[in-house]
């Protein structure tokens, strides 16, 4: 998971990553997409692949590239466990702010 979090720090790994999750890419239509030369398009994808976030087919003399869905359902359920704290905080808020609604509403 650590590799999978590096990999999607660097901004424009993580537009590559937002671009495939809508479909499959060839580097050139990555490179264009992004405004970034084809050699640094490459090297995002090495690295992402790398770290396990894309799969490379090969496409006649080309090259299409697609997400794999494991690291992000591993990301996902890690995750998991900080959107359940959050929602009990969030509870536990709902809460004092209601008793604060309470306390107002019995001084006026």
């Amino acid at each position: 998971m650590i590799q999978t979090l590096a990999a999607l720090a660097e901004p424009n790994r993580l537009r590559i990553v937002e671009l495939l999750r809508v479909r499959p890419h060839l580097v050139g239509e990555l490179s264009e997409a992004l405004g970034v030369r084809q050699p640094q398009v490459s090297k995002h994808l090495s690295t992402l692949k790398q770290a396990g976030l894309v799969n490379v087919r090969p496409d006649a003399q080309k090259r299409l590239y697609e997400l794999r869905f494991e690291p992000f359902r591993e990301l996902d359920s890690w995750l998991e466990d900080y959107r359940k704290l959050w929602a009990e905080r969030f509870d536990e808020l709902d809460g004092v702010i209601a008793e604060i609604k309470q306390k107002r509403k019995g001084k006026r």
